[in-house]
């Protein structure tokens, strides 16, 4: 039974702990379920993916799946070394005993004293494994294989059939999957006992229960991982996600195939020979992590101060990338996603020359030059869906329903209301044009032609063409996660208690359906006072992409975020010359994109409108989007100074911008009053009723 619901292919590491940031030579966790794609893991060490792993199969055994789980070191060795080892010739045996004698410590550990053991056991003190990688000599375990003498085989008969397979005996250097032998083993010995008779091992038991233990290469599609892996990603963490990737997309049957193999002692590496089946599966669900943003994807060029609205824009298009990780979903489920590759059409739309019109068809050139036209009618009819089985002969005519494959013989339709019908013909007048009332194959779209560019967010409209042209599963970043968080001590949620002074928090709500309106998953990240340490533990903890916070990011006692921001190094303070909402401090906080809005709510509305909508689009895999504007008469006065770019709160009356009564940034109920924005530019101007203004309505900004 090899049906599972969800697969972890695991990359495993023989080495010491590697440290808190994700990085190459480590153990990487890859996952691919009915809910696709998951971002790999990165695990510092081998207790912590050992508990990692111990907490998945607790999680599927709950929920009742079938869990694979693949590692990528070998689950036996070479015929002969088990029984030498412990007597019998069984790997569980050989697993067993290291489980007893290798001690794992995040910076330590004993395994080349214990292949020095295992050399000095057998026969003539000289034993299979080499590659002393310490600075101390270790009796027994020789450093290079000069002198080595090895009385098993070199490889299992896997490698010897696996192209580019290391040897497991080797255990430092270039391919020392030894190591990782040694260091793995236990730990599956200890997952297999803490879960007994809920886990097999492949292919030493039958899969009958609910978690599989099984070998994996990533090697084996190597030139998939190689065209996958763009710059600045890890490829340990690309080549665990394809192959969990891979295997899911199999059907059971295929599976099923891979699993038969006889290798009862020294194991086998599961997908070896059906490596053009696993790279076909590549397209079924793609789900590459992009490189993460830099820390100075926020900094402003030397010598900039006050920042103009449209040079912040730039450089924020310039420098911002989509975060978020490429998925294929069903047709039906992508509707508001954005699409993450181009598409081209599958199949021509209409795939077949078609009626329009419900009507008679017959050829053009038996009737022309004819104004009084009778034909014949063959038996029977064409309908949408249900193509005629024959030919119509020339000088005959077919009855036609709207949406019929044209027949053979068949290249002009004359409409219903135009003809008589009676005794087996049908009358009409002429000239009839030919072709009418027709359309050609792939009219409206050519097999093959690019309908959908990669960027954009998918419509109702646009689902309709891919269906039309032949698309079930569309490639799709997955959804942004944008958490909202305020901050203050003078502010509290609405509908607790407010103490004199203190104000209700207007920003969350508001901006928490901003983000929904922008097609993102708003992420509730509540509300801090005014405290460093439990700032930064919420921000430690939000389970977002990106994150808003509203208040405190000017340069103020009490402006923590700004402050937090930089004692992370990563601050950027941006005074745009704009009016609301002069300070804006952009930053990163564990590699996630930080837009400290100002906690006006009338200025963190716009600001959020102006530079964090288009932002949080590029950061969700989408284009940039200006909004659209255009010109109206204004119907109010205005005298504007020079130096910055001012929103006024406004809406349309009659054909003519009308805005609020007062520019006040605190005046909330003018957001609510307003239908959009007046955006007066960054000169001096003096406007009066009549004169023309740009006005971008709320629609324009997708609220």
């Amino acid at each position: 039974m090899s049906r599972f619901d969800r697969f972890l292919m695991v990359d495993w590491s023989g080495g010491n702990d590697t440290g808190p940031r994700p990085r190459k030579d480590a153990i990487w966790i890859g996952e691919s379920g009915p809910d696709g794609d998951a971002a790999p893991l990165y695990q510092r060490n081998r207790n912590v993916a050992e508990e990692t792993l111990a907490a998945r199969i607790e999680a599927a055994l709950v929920a009742g799946e079938r869990l694979c789980i693949g590692f990528d070191f070998p689950f036996g060795y070479p015929a002969g070394f088990a029984a030498a080892l412990t007597g019998r010739a069984d790997p569980f045996a050989v697993w067993g005993w290291l489980a007893e004698r290798i001690k794992d410590a995040p910076r330590d550990n004993n395994r080349f004293d214990v292949a020095a053991g295992i050399n000095l056991q057998m026969a003539q003190g000289q034993g299979p494994f080499w590659g002393n990688g310490l600075r101390r000599d270790i009796a027994g375990l020789p450093r290079t294989k000069a002198g080595y003498r090895n009385p098993f085989p070199d490889r299992r008969v896997i490698e010897t059939r696996a192209k580019g397979a290391f040897t497991c005996w080797q255990l430092s250097g270039a391919g020392a999957v030894g190591s990782q032998v040694l260091m793995g083993l236990p730990v599956l010995e200890r997952l297999r006992q803490r879960f007994a008779g809920q886990v097999a091992v492949w292919p030493f038991q039958p899969l009958d229960r609910p978690i599989a233990f099984v070998e994996i290469w990533p090697s084996l599609i190597n030139d998939t991982v190689k065209a996958a892996t763009g710059e600045g990603d890890i490829r340990d963490a690309v080549q665990v996600r394809l192959v969990a990737r891979a295997l899911g997309g199999l059907a059971p049957d295929r599976l099923d195939a891979m699993l038969q193999v006889d290798a009862p002692e020294e194991g086998w590496i599961l997908g070896h020979g059906f490596e053009d089946e696993l790279t076909a599966t590549r397209g079924r669900a793609m789900s590459l992590k992009p490189p993460p943003l830099t820390n100075d994807c926020f900094a402003l060029p030397p010598g900039v101060n006050w920042t103009p609205v449209d040079q912040a824009l730039a450089l924020l298009r310039e420098r911002l990338h989509p975060v978020v990780p490429c998925e294929t979903v069903p047709l039906m489920q992508a509707s508001g996603r954005v699409l993450a590759e181009d598409l081209s059409a599958r199949r021509a739309n209409p795939p077949l020359p078609n009626t329009a019109v419900d009507g008679y068809g017959f050829a053009a050139e038996a009737i022309a030059g004819l104004d009084e036209i009778t034909l014949p009618l063959v038996a029977g009819r064409a309908a949408a869906g249900l193509s005629y089985p024959g030919e119509v002969p020339p000088g005959y005519a077919i009855r036609m329903l709207t949406g019929a494959s044209l027949p053979l013989g068949v290249d002009t339709v004359v409409l219903d209301e135009d003809c008589t019908t009676g005794e087996g013909q049908v009358a009409f007048r002429g000239p009839v044009k030919p072709g009418a009332n027709t359309r050609r194959a792939g009219e409206d779209v050519a097999q093959g032609a690019p309908i959908l560019p990669r960027g954009r967010v998918l419509t109702p409209a646009d689902l309709a063409l891919a269906a039309a042209t032949g698309l079930s599963d569309l490639p799709v970043h997955a959804p942004l996660r944008v958490g909202v968080l305020s901050t203050g001590n003078e502010v509290v949620p609405a509908g607790s208690a407010a103490a004199p002074g203190q104000i209700f928090d207007a920003n969350r709500p508001m901006l928490l359906s901003l983000i929904a309106r922008f097609g993102h998953v708003p992420v509730d990240l509540g509300h801090v006072p005014d405290d460093r340490a439990a700032l930064r533990a919420r921000l430690d903890s939000a389970e977002a992409d990106a994150i808003l916070t509203s208040g405190g990011a000017s340069a103020g006692d009490e402006d923590h975020v700004s402050a937090l921001l930089s004692d992370s190094g990563a601050l950027n303070a941006w005074r745009i010359a704009l009016k609301p909402g002069r300070p804006l401090a952009l930053g990163m906080w564990q590699g996630k994109p930080v837009f400290g809005l100002p906690g006006n709510p009338v200025a963190a509305f716009v600001c959020t409108l102006v530079f964090a909508r288009p932002a949080l689009r590029l950061l969700a895999g989408a284009d940039w989007s200006a909004p659209e504007g255009f010109d109206v008469p204004a119907a109010f006065t205005k005298n504007k100074k020079p130096g910055r770019r001012e929103y006024l709160r406004a809406r349309l009356r009659e054909g003519r911008a009308e805005v609020f009564k007062s520019e006040g940034s605190g005046r909330i109920s003018g957001l609510s009053w307003a239908e959009g924005l007046v955006e007066l530019p960054d000169g001096a101007a003096h406007i009066t009723p009549g004169t023309p203004v740009r006005y971008i309505p709320f629609g324009s900004f997708g609220v």
